[in-house]
Order: C-alpha cells, then sequence, then structure tokens
C-alpha cells in the first residue's frame, strides 16, 4: 500500500471514530446547557483553527477571503454548523443519540435527493430507489416515536445545506472552519456577556467540567483537519464509505446508554442500511465506470 494512501486511511479512520465516540464525550457535559456547550465549542475552536492556520501559512490566503463576496456565504454556513451543532448536543443530553445518529446515516440520502431539486443534478433510478426507501424509513420512524423524528431530519438537512455552501465556496478547509467559528465569535461572546450579567454559570462547575469545556474545542477540530488530510488522499467512494463508521458507532453507544430499540425502530435502521447499501454499491460502480471511461483512449 502506498504510504499517500496508508496515511489517507489512518486519517480517514481517526476522524470517523472521533466523530464516532463524541457522544461520550458530550455524555460527560450533560448537566450543562446545551447552548453553553456549544459557545464553549466555538470558542475553543478558534485558537485550534487559527493554528492550523499559521502552521499552513495559509494566513494572507485566509485575509483575503475576509474581504470577498464569499465571506458572506461562509456566514451562512456557519449558521447551519452551529444549528447542527446545538441539535446534536441537545440530543445527546436529551438520551436521543439513536435519533442523531439516524439523521447522519441519512444524510448522504438527502444529499442526492437536495442535489436534483437545487442543482439539477439527474438521479439515477437506483438513487431514486434509495431515496425512496430512506423516505419509508422516515415514516417507520415517525410511527415507532409516535412524531415526527425531527432530531434526525434537522441534523441531517442542516449538514447537507452546510454541505451545499462549502461546495459553492471553494477554499482550504482549515479556513473554511477557521472563519466559521470566528464569525460565530460575536454571539458566544454576548452569550458569555449575558450569562454573567444575569447570574448565569456558563463554565461549569470546577475544574473537571472546565477542562472538558476546554477540550470541545480540539475534539471539534482533529478530526475535521484528518479528514481533509484523507479527502486528498483517498478515491471519493472509499471516503464515502468510511462515512457510515460514525452513525454506526453513535448507534452501537445508544444501545449501550440503555437507548430501546423497537420493533418498529429495528425496521427503520434495517431500511436505511438497505437503502444505502443500494446507494453505496451504486456509487462504487459509477466510479469505476467513469474512471474506465477516463482512461479510455479518444
Amino acid at each position: 500500500m502506498k504510504p499517500d494512501i496508508q496515511m489517507g486511511l489512518m486519517s480517514g479512520l481517526g476522524a470517523y471514530l472521533i466523530w464516532g465516540f463524541l457522544p461520550v464525550f458530550f455524555k460527560f457535559v450533560q448537566h450543562i446547557a446545551s447552548v453553553d456547550i456549544l459557545a464553549h465549542r466555538v470558542f475553543w475552536s478558534l485558537p485550534m483553527g487559527l493554528l492550523l492556520i499559521v502552521l499552513a501559512g495559509r494566513w494572507t490566503e485566509c485575509l483575503r477571503f475576509v474581504r470577498s463576496k464569499d465571506a458572506l456565504w461562509m456566514m451562512l454556513s456557519a449558521v447551519f454548523i452551529a444549528c447542527n451543532w446545538l441539535v446534536y448536543i441537545w440530543a445527546i443530553g436529551e438520551a436521543r443519540v439513536m435519533e442523531a445518529s439516524l439523521g447522519y446515516f441519512l444524510n448522504p440520502l438527502i444529499n442526492v435527493a437536495v442535489a436534483s431539486i437545487f442543482l439539477s443534478e439527474r438521479l439515477r433510478i437506483v438513487q431514486w430507489t434509495a431515496v425512496a426507501i430512506a423516505a419509508v424509513a422516515v415514516a417507520v420512524e415517525t410511527l415507532a416515536l409516535g412524531r415526527l423524528p425531527w432530531v434526525s431530519l434537522v441534523l441531517g438537512f442542516s449538514f447537507c445545506a452546510y454541505g451545499l455552501i462549502r461546495r459553492r465556496v471553494q477554499t482550504d478547509s482549515r479556513i473554511g472552519f477557521t472563519l466559521e467559528v470566528l464569525f460565530l465569535m460575536p454571539l458566544v461572546l454576548f452569550w458569555f456577556g449575558y450569562s454573567a450579567s444575569s447570574g448565569r454559570n456558563a463554565w461549569g462547575d470546577g475544574m473537571g467540567d472546565f477542562f472538558l469545556l476546554v477540550m470541545a474545542g480540539p475534539v471539534t477540530a482533529i478530526p475535521l483537519m484528518l479528514f481533509a488530510l484523507a479527502a486528498k488522499r483517498l478515491r471519493f467512494s472509499t471516503v464515502g464509505i468510511m462515512q457510515y463508521i460514525a452513525p454506526s458507532l453513535q448507534f452501537m453507544i445508544a444501545l449501550a446508554y440503555g437507548e430501546e430499540l423497537t420493533p418498529l425502530r429495528a425496521v427503520t435502521f434495517s431500511l436505511i442500511a438497505l437503502a444505502l447499501i443500494i446507494f453505496s454499491v451504486d456509487a462504487f460502480g459509477n466510479e469505476r465506470r467513469m474512471r474506465r471511461a477516463s482512461l479510455r483512449p479518444t
């Protein structure tokens, strides 16, 4: 195996393992308000992002991007990722890890459905089949919960919107991440100021909580950095398969924390698994066909 590919696999595995075990981290601070955890996640991510930019020597490019028109799009992407983070943190604290994992299982299928509407991308019949099965799975989950699985849908659609914007704004992932948390910083500082003036404690109880809140920065920035390394070294199909590691781990963690897998919910996840298998096999086959076509002499 080539060193570049090996590095890509290790980086990708590291990123998805960290994302997969994030529920365990956030369970340790579930007694702290979700908004406070989000504020610290943004606050302590900024130093990490700035460090990455300095180490990569991209400071000039970062400043140039801030003055461009695309900075407004980056502000919008910051809103969507903040929404995604907040709902995810809240779901873990409310023992809805399984519902959160469903959102990330749904995400690739939501992506192709939204792309067909907003990007005028024509879907193959196999892709439509996978999306239809996913829609049935959401209906079954609605029956299982007795309500719309809004946590799953908000997580899936907010990350889809985030991805669409980042696709439009072509910039280095480190610059993008740093600018997103930078644009959110005024809201974070306002929240800390409001909490202090109203007598709220937004910093946890004791040094243990404070340490965990500080670590919210590294556990956010490090997997993004690892994912960026993996995406540059691996085929798209390989990254596509690896993306299911995180929600699979989250699903197992939900079971370990005692969340109930009812028969109807088992049907939900079975349908999602079927849809993702169909989707992944089709994507892998399509990539191979395109690769062969590119190698064919003209």
